[in-house]
């Protein structure tokens, strides 16, 4: 999960520091969440290791991070950027497997119901990197058991990104959101679906906010 982040940062640090500058003019908001991304399996039947024993493809689900923020150009439209990765690897037909998912997004929001409550809508193009790894122990009586995690390879896919959510202003900046993501990714063969839901609840702060 480290080297995820490590990857993803330097885009989330360019966003917050470009955009800290004009703050007190426009807006710029970071956040972080937990929730969970969600396909059904493509019920494949796979020889992983050309042994003849047969591993089955799973549903995709666990645990996701969500990191992101965006900058409003005007009052109530602007950009962002953001990233969701599983937290832990999961079981993939007898490896180990953790989706990255990356947008780039337009920024909307509508009239707000009051001060402390703002529907946000977010639309965008990104893509999903399925990352796989071999995980593997070994043993022998002088040193005892020992495990490793290899990376071997991964899948990239287009994807187009929808998003609706409600930050509720708790106190000054600060804010919670529910939200709900859903992704089209292109010829998304891993798994049973082209279509992810992900539920998300963030927690973040808005620089700017009067």
């Amino acid at each position: 999960m480290s080297k995820v982040i490590i990857r993803i940062l330097p885009l989330l640090l360019v966003l917050m520091f470009g955009g800290a500058g004009l703050a007190s003019a426009q807006g710029f908001s970071a956040y972080i969440g937990l929730g969970t991304a969600q396909d059904s399996s493509s019920n494949q039947g796979i020889d992983t290791y050309g042994d003849g024993n047969i591993y089955y493809t799973p549903r995709m689900g666990g645990v996701f991070m969500n990191l992101g923020g965006d900058f409003m150009f005007f009052p109530h439209l602007g950009v962002g950027a953001e990233t969701s990765f599983r937290v832990t690897q999961g079981g993939y037909a007898g490896l180990n497997y953790r989706p990255v998912m990356y947008d780039f997004n337009a920024v909307w929001e509508p009239v707000a119901v009051t001060s402390r409550v703002v529907p946000e809508i977010q639309g965008g193009i990104g893509g999903v990197d399925t990352r796989f790894y071999y995980n593997s122990q070994y043993c022998d009586q002088f040193t005892g058991c020992s495990s490793s995690n290899s990376y071997l390879e991964s899948s990239n896919h287009f994807d187009v990104h929808f998003a609706a959510g409600v930050r509720f202003y708790v106190k000054n900046g600060i804010f919670v959101e529910p939200r709900v993501d859903l992704r089209y990714v292109h010829n998304f063969f891993q798994f049973g679906s082209d279509f992810v839901p992900e539920y998300t609840v963030n927690v973040g702060y808005t620089f700017g906010r009067h």
